[in-house]
């Protein structure tokens, strides 16, 4: 049985180099087709041919959202004038307190203090913060300050902020 595993590798391996050889050595000449042949194709393909019609796309940005235009507006919706910024404009409201209330013949005003430190008499209409804010009312003891702004939808919407005297602690001086 051992004898014949070495005659059968050896006529596996002859076989198929044979096979391998003879694959390479017969090479079939390239045969060019008949006319009728050619004939034949040309009347076939325009049948079967479809006409796919090509539109150009134009985009028209009409009436659509722009797509790099942030979802809420960072600009207050009423903005001021062009003039320069007056210094209580500089500062956030949150920056800002009341020191005192005063009242004449004018009317109500109040002092209030930036984060400097640096005082400020301000009256009714006022503009007060970087958000376009404005001093609406002065009562006895806060300020109310009004700030507009747009939301997502476009709307215009008004955000009052009221900053008060601070309390004392121990009772009334």
């Amino acid at each position: 049985m051992e004898k014949s595993k070495f005659i059968i590798i050896p006529v596996c391996l002859l076989i198929f180099f044979s096979s391998c050889s003879r694959g390479t050595q017969e090479k079939q000449p390239a045969v060019a087709p008949s006319k009728k042949v050619v004939e034949e194709k040309k009347q076939v393909e325009p049948e079967k041919a479809v006409q796919v019609e090509k539109k150009e796309y134009a985009y028209v940005p009409e009436g659509k959202r722009d797509p790099f235009k942030p979802f809420i507006s960072q600009q207050p919706a009423a903005k001021a004038r062009e003039l320069p910024l007056t210094p209580l404009q500089r500062y956030d409201i949150s920056q800002l307190k009341v020191v005192g209330i005063m009242w004449g013949e004018k009317g109500r005003y109040a002092l209030i203090e930036d984060a400097e430190g640096k005082g400020y008499v301000v009256y009714p209409g006022t503009l007060v913060g970087k958000n376009g804010g404005k001093v609406v009312k002065i009562l006895q003891d806060e300020v109310i300050i009004e700030e507009r702004y747009t939301d997502v939808f476009g709307e215009t919407k008004t955000h009052y902020i009221s900053i008060g005297l601070p309390k004392e602690e121990g009772g009334i001086k």
